[in-house]
């Protein structure tokens, strides 16, 4: 059966109490697809639980009755109903309702008023991804029961051991070969998840960036650790992916912790993990990140951040590669490589008092720096035409012009926000974009030819200045649509802490 044939057969349920926008979706899938329209969270309910249950369901968020949050939250808990795709219409776009509604198990958000080709991208995309889970869950399935048998035939014939020890070990055999076969098949679902979203491809061709995959390839095989230094989006993370997949820990788990993100009083307990009782609210026993990354890597984000309290119980987990959990005696041993990040001049931090010389020296072994973007000019194009392709097919849109000025423009600027923020104006630039022809919409300002050289700042300074930049050109706003936290792509809570740690006040 062709992906044709399974998208064409589909059915979609669509659930809004405007009739108008009832209407208009149907008109616009019923030529592809079967649809199903109700005006109410209940009766989208009882459809989905039915004996012919839709593929996937259009719902509306704000309906009288029960909202689409609660309709979304039950189709979730229901067995029958878990695994069919919601996809959320929402006239609001703000990052909270966002977060809320793909917390509940929605795969994605649709604004209104819709774009016919945006919601037949959408739900062609979710339905194809649907479609390969359920084939994926259908093969695991059976391979699982098929172990389950062969494991029951296992205990029959280790009991009969006289009688056939051949079989026995036959039917051991053809266990290993279908536990194996089972983990095939879930590697390569994992294959094909990094494949549509590529969460570690290094894109360029510079100098610069060369010089970071010859020093990756220099130090992966090894255990050493590694301490990667550079500005807020250079793609500290990517370079830390590549030492793992590198590695010879590659098949293990790859952990991460941003330092930045954790509230202080919880990061010990996310790190070496508590025992019952350690603290009030703490009823069973939870296993920190360092036990999970045992025999993997274990990638500390934001190092410069940790507080020095914790300092030296990381600084022991290096030195011993043991510690022990909030609240518990006994010592713990792991073997977990270390990979660090930091955006701080750590040296400083040294000389400040906020940063311990010992943990220094320790994570200091082999130190790769991630260049600014403003260094490798040259990497822009490809980025560009990287970006652009995967927004572009993300929002249902096909772009596939980028003048010469607009590209000039893009390779003059001096990109403060590196990446991440080279990321954030093409996103812009797309939804601008109502033809082939890629549009800006921020204005790209040269810096200045004859300036005078301004002093060498650091790390800190450095940071502390853009967050300012961004936060006056959105008039203080934190959160939300085109907010400060948008465009330095952070959530809201770690921004207000990286205010609170640089001073940033509003005046």
């Amino acid at each position: 059966m062709n992906e044709h044939n399974l998208l064409t057969r589909a059915t979609v349920l669509v659930v809004d109490d405007t009739p108008e926008n009832l209407a208009l979706i149907s008109s616009l899938l019923k030529d592809t697809y079967k649809v199903k329209v109700t005006n109410n969270g209940d009766k989208a309910l009882a459809i989905a639980a039915s004996d012919s249950p839709p593929n996937l369901i259009l719902l509306d968020i704000m309906m009288p009755g029960i909202d689409g949050y609660e309709v979304c939250r039950r189709l979730k808990l229901n067995p029958a109903t878990m695994h069919i795709p919601v996809i959320f219409l929402t006239g609001r776009s703000e990052v909270e309702d966002e977060q809320k509604g793909l917390e509940l198990g929605a795969v994605d958000y649709i604004t209104k008023p819709i774009s016919p080709a945006i919601v037949l991208a959408r739900v062609k995309n979710h339905l194809a991804l649907k479609a390969m889970a359920d084939l994926l869950r259908d093969q695991n399935n059976l391979l699982e029961s098929e172990v389950a048998k062969r494991t029951g035939q296992l205990v029959v014939a280790k009991e009969e051991a006289e009688k056939g020890k051949e079989s026995a070990e036959a039917s051991l055999a053809e266990i290993k070969n279908l536990q194996t076969q089972l983990e095939m098949e879930r590697a390569y679902l994992q294959d094909e998840i990094k494949l549509e979203y590529n969460h570690t491809k290094i894109i360029g061709q510079s100098d610069a960036l060369k010089y970071v995959l010859y020093k990756i390839e220099q130090i992966a095989s090894s255990s050493t650790t590694v301490l990667i230094l550079g500005e807020t989006g250079t793609g500290k993370e990517l370079i830390a992916r590549a030492v793992h997949d590198l590695s010879l820990r590659k098949n293990r788990t790859l952990v991460k912790v941003n330092c930045a993100a954790l509230p202080a009083n919880l990061i010990e307990s996310e790190l070496f993990g508590h025992e019952k009782g350690a603290f009030t609210g703490s009823q069973l026993r939870h296993l920190g990140r360092f036990e999970i990354a045992n025999g993997g890597t274990f990638f500390l984000d934001e190092i410069g951040e940790l507080p020095l309290e914790l300092q030296g119980k990381l600084l022991r987990v290096l030195q011993d590669g043991e510690f022990e959990r909030l609240g518990g005696s006994q010592t713990i041993k792991v073997d977990t490589r270390i990979i660090a990040a930091t955006n701080r001049d750590l040296e400083e931090e040294v000389r400040q008092g906020r940063f311990r010389e010992d943990l220094w020296y320790r994570l200091n072994v082999f130190p790769i720096t991630s260049p600014p973007l403003r260094d490798r000019r040259e990497d822009i194009p490809l980025l560009v035409d990287y970006y652009v392709k995967k927004i572009a097919k993300r929002m249902g849109k096909t772009i596939d012009i980028i003048p010469m000025l607009t590209m000039e423009a893009l390779q003059q600027y001096h990109w403060p926000g590196n990446v991440r923020e080279l990321e954030n104006v093409l996103e812009r630039a797309v939804i601008n974009s109502s033809g082939p022809k890629l549009r800006l919409v921020d204005e790209l300002k040269k810096p200045a030819k004859d300036a005078p050289a301004s002093p060498t700042k650091t790390l800190a300074a450095v940071e502390h200045d853009y967050i300012l930049q961004v936060l006056e050109q959105t008039g203080w706003k934190i959160s939300g649509k085109n907010s400060a936290a948008e465009i330095l792509d952070l959530d809201r809570s770690t921004l207000r802490a990286r205010m609170n740690k640089l001073n940033i006040e509003k005046p």
